[in-house]
């Protein structure tokens, strides 16, 4: 067994203490500009121009250190941050973002506000507070923590229970099963009214944007109802594959890509289309002879003709007539 020197042994612990520390420690001339509330790290040195030549796999390896130094600075910069523990004491180690100092544009612009329902304007003039309240309660009945809406509520659907309690002051011949049926078809049809009344007060405010046109006044047209039907079939998730049709409408279902789109050109597209018609263009600027447009020309020709013949025939009529009142 060869003998190991104690100089050896130094010296790949120094270099391996190295290592570790310029994995966490990087240098630049210029320093960085952070903006934390975006994760945002703006490097103005300039890259080393040799490494970047070419797309070889030596560019590939100046890339990723380059994207890894800079990382390395942002996470040391988010170290730096004030940090709490999310959920608790063995929760994980969240850091404050502070407020972003960049505005980052937006692709699409801002949603308009939607204008207030009745309900929302009176609670606001009366100080009514919307209060947040659990979606379960206990149920005496089942015993058990149940909805406190939709299916399998607490307390059940009173048309359907077995069991109704009779007012008092009310016909006991009369069937309070019906009744109940009754007057839950009448608050549906309350609540869809006012729905349609919102819409209304909607479209006539201007400030909302209405998915489709149609005004609840009872005087529809043909075009309108048929929008409004494609619009709604679309709106599911199978985009009206699974829909039950309606009379008179057709099997297949309608595309979401009825109506007209615009076509634009793409950016990085055919160069040598692209040169074609840019020297057409300078071709017809730079000629003397005006561009004549054949059929535009026929068409002022024939519309020229046609004004001075009514023009003609005009005249005619009205000197008949002043020699008809001569004589």
């Amino acid at each position: 067994m060869a003998a190991v020197r104690v100089e050896e042994v130094l010296a790949a612990a120094e270099e391996q203490e190295a290592e570790k520390r310029r994995s966490v420690t990087v240098e630049k001339e210029l320093e960085l500009e952070f903006d934390l509330g975006n994760l945002l790290a703006l490097d103005r040195n300039p890259p080393a121009a040799a490494g970047l030549r070419g797309a070889g796999p030596r560019r590939e390896t100046v890339l990723r250190a380059l994207a890894r130094d800079n990382t390395q600075l942002l996470v040391a910069q988010l170290w730096d941050l004030p940090a709490e523990r999310a959920g608790g004491a063995g929760g994980p180690l969240v850091a404050q973002l502070p407020e972003p100092t960049f505005r980052l544009p937006r692709e699409k612009p801002p949603p308009r506000p939607r204008p207030p329902t009745r309900w929302e304007q009176f609670a606001r003039l009366k100080g009514i507070r919307k209060r947040k309240r659990t979606s379960l309660v206990w149920d005496e009945q089942a015993k058990e923590w149940r909805r406190r809406w939709g299916y399998r509520r607490a307390g059940g659907d009173p048309a359907r229970a077995w069991l109704a309690e009779v007012p008092e002051g009310a016909d006991p011949e009369e069937d309070q099963f019906a009744r109940l049926r009754r007057e839950k078809q009448e608050r549906v049809a309350r609540n869809e009214l006012n729905r349609l009344r919102n819409l209304a007060r909607a479209h006539r405010a201007g400030t909302a944007v209405p998915a489709v046109p149609l005004h609840p006044t009872g005087h529809q047209s043909r075009e309108e109802l048929g929008h409004v039907a494609r619009v709604a079939r679309v709106s599911t998730a199978s985009l009206g594959r699974f829909q039950p049709r309606l009379p008179k409408e057709s099997a297949e279902p309608p595309s979401r890509s009825s109506g007209k789109k615009r076509r634009f050109e793409p950016l990085l597209g055919n160069l040598a289309a692209e040169r074609s018609r840019q020297l057409e263009l300078l071709r017809d600027m730079g000629s003397k002879k005006p561009v004549l447009d054949i059929t535009r020309a026929v068409n002022k020709q024939l519309r020229q003709e046609e004004a001075e013949a009514a023009a003609a025939k005009g005249k005619k009529q009205s000197r008949r007539g002043k020699r008809g009142r001569r004589q």
